[in-house]
């Protein structure tokens, strides 16, 4: 590297600062100084990475030297580039101070021989542009201008020797040169020449030249027809183009493809939308609506009137429970003999002895009949013995004695070697009376062995009490038994009936969610006045869930509408609770039943229809007992 001046290092710091910058993201003082300080002192490239490297690592460093060098050779070859324009620019000024030197000297011994010839060639030249002038000027319409009559001058530079002039005349006589190359190649192309045989017609309108009848005819008296510009509206021209857009519009549909493949029930938007007209509404229609309104409201009032005389009567409630009975199947024809008695008859009912049925007198006897005995399914396979508790003394008593027995087999097996004694029992309150002598010769050392003895039996008992300690497994376990019950002998089953349940969320979450944590089968019923909760588990779930229903929860406080309109208290009965043989629902659900029948069919799916004609008949007669009231 070619050493530079401290001038030249000063001038190069600012591009070596950015250089810092954008090889670490921030500019460091330090890593400057010394790289100007290596380019001062006229290092390498290897020995400038050397140096860097003690401030950076030798990745960027090697980086960082690299961008330093091709600043000082960007450096060197713009000032070559400078110096070498100097050097040129200094000849040639010097050349053309001596070229124009020498051209004054000459110019001056020139200069009074040439004055005579240049005004000679002026004067020339002038007389042949007024020539030219006067013949273009002149009467176009006669062939007077003869192309080969045009004293032009043969080309030659400017038409003037060389040297014969000075700057200034020599310009002057350029652009008379110039002059003439245009006009010559103008009357060379033609231009001109055409241009003086068309005669000059002036601009003014073409006379209009009528016949005897009035037609517009031309020179030659033939009848020419002249455009008619009919004035139009605005509306007219829009309608107009209205009109071509849709004939183009249908032109361009039926000749597309696309309609062989056209789907009528996909709705298509026209291309133009088609303008809205007014609809007018036949006479008395609006006075048939209105007769026809008045008409729904007088039968609504009477039908009103009729069902309130029916409930103080009674008969609404008697026809209801009649369907309910009617839908049950519990209206049935009696028949004429049971299938019991059809064995000791003869033939059937109608056959008659001495005025009586008759019947085989053979197999009736004194004899007594009893049916074999069956075990009741919900009796228990093996005996249930009653548990038996122990008073807290007798407890201590079993525990203590247990202990012992326990205590008497490892004595046992130390004294016949199958086990090692156990080790003393070291305390810090036990240490001088256990060890004694041993104690007092190293006591710290005894220390360290009786605390070392105390850790170990703690950490034995805490890893028997983890071993001991449920997983979080086996606690869930453990709750979902306690709260489960067997139901495999029998299931207790329990039906509420609340008069509204709709549109009470809190009341809803808590009948649903406590069914759900007693792990409790069943469902709810949404049905207008007659709301049907249906729930099946053990005993201890039907217990708490009971309390749940009739005490928890404070039914009182939502106010809602009977059938009539009346705004009344909300409120929860028990309407039946016993045992079933097995569960007929599953997770406890809501079903929303708008009509009497879909409820019914929604439990006669389940096979227990008549859940829900106890709950009903309950709910009928209440409505009909308050009629009354």
């Amino acid at each position: 590297m070619s050493y530079l001046s401290r001038r030249e290092v000063e001038d190069l710091k600012p591009s070596i600062d950015k250089a810092v910058y954008k090889v670490l993201g921030s500019s460091d003082s330090s890593l400057v100084s010394t790289a100007v300080h290596c380019l001062n002192s006229g290092y390498d490239k290897r020995k400038t990475t050397d140096k860097l490297s003690s401030y950076v690592d030798s990745k960027k460093a090697s980086r960082l030297a690299e961008k330093i060098f091709d600043l000082v050779e960007d450096y060197h070859s713009s000032h070559r580039s400078k110096k070498r324009s100097h050097d040129d620019f200094r000849d040639r000024d010097s050349k053309r101070s001596k070229s124009r030197h020498d051209n004054d000297r000459d110019s001056r011994y020139d200069s009074d021989r040439n004055k005579s010839k240049s005004s000679e060639v002026m004067e020339s030249a002038q007389k042949q542009i007024e020539e030219r002038k006067r013949a273009l000027d002149g009467p176009i319409g006669k062939n007077n201008l003869n192309i080969s009559n045009l004293n032009i001058p043969q080309p030659s530079i400017y038409g003037i020797p060389m040297g014969l002039l000075n700057r200034g005349d020599a310009d002057k006589a350029r652009k008379l040169a110039q002059l003439q190359a245009q006009i010559k190649s103008k009357l060379s192309s033609g231009i001109l020449a055409n241009a003086i045989q068309i005669p000059v017609v002036p601009n003014k309108p073409t006379p209009l030249i009528l016949d005897d009848e009035g037609r517009t005819v031309d020179k030659t008296g033939k009848a020419v027809q002249l455009t008619h510009v009919v004035p139009t509206l605005k509306a007219n021209i829009r309608a107009q183009k209205r009109e071509q857009f849709r004939t183009q519009s249908s032109d361009k549909v039926d000749d597309s493809n696309e309609t062989k493949f056209y789907d009528g029930r996909i709705g298509v938007k026209p291309p133009i939308r088609n303008k809205r007209v007014l609809r007018f509404h036949e006479p008395g229609k609006f006075l048939q609506l209105a007769e026809r309104i008045r008409m729904k409201a007088q039968l609504e009032k009477l039908q009103n009137e009729i069902s309130q005389i029916a409930k103080k009567t009674g008969i609404s409630s008697a026809t209801k429970l009649a369907l309910i009975a009617k839908s049950e199947g519990v209206i049935e024809e009696t028949p004429h003999m049971e299938w019991w008695d059809s064995v000791i008859l003869v033939d059937n009912l109608d056959t008659m002895i001495n005025g009586k049925i008759a019947i085989k007198e053979s197999i009736i006897n004194t004899l007594v009949e009893h049916p074999t005995q069956m075990r009741c399914p919900t009796d228990p396979i093996k005996p249930v013995y009653m548990p038996v508790f122990l008073t807290k003394k007798e407890r201590k008593k079993l525990r203590r004695q247990n202990r012992r027995e326990m205590w008497k087999e490892e004595q046992e097996k130390i004294r016949l070697g199958l086990e090692p004694p156990p080790e003393p029992k070291l305390r810090i309150s036990n240490l001088m009376r256990a060890l004694g002598t041993e104690a007092v010769q190293d006591p710290t050392k005894i220390e360290a062995h009786v605390r070392e003895q105390m850790a170990k039996r703690q950490k034995a008992h805490e890893d028997a009490n983890a071993a001991r300690k449920l997983t979080t497994e086996q606690k869930r376990d453990k709750k979902i038994k306690k709260i489960k019950e067997d139901t495999s002998l029998g299931v207790n089953v329990s039906i509420y009936r609340i008069r509204d349940l709709h549109e009470l969320a809190s009341k809803k979450f808590k009948v649903e969610t406590n069914a759900k944590q007693l792990f409790m089968t069943g469902c709810v019923v949404l049905y207008p006045d007659c709301c049907v909760v249906v729930v099946e588990g053990g005993p201890k779930q039907q217990k708490k869930y009971k309390r749940l229903m009739m005490s928890r929860v404070k039914w009182e406080e939502d106010i809602v509408k009977d059938p009539d309109g009346n705004e009344v208290p909300n409120k929860c009965i028990l309407v039946w609770e016993g045992t079933s043989k097995q569960r007929n629902f599953g997770e406890v659900k809501f079903k929303i039943c708008p009509t009497e029948r879909l409820a019914r069919e929604h439990f006669k799916k389940h096979k227990v229809e008549h859940y829900w004609d106890l709950a009903y008949s309950g709910a009928v007669l209440e409505q009909a007992n308050d009629a009354v009231l």
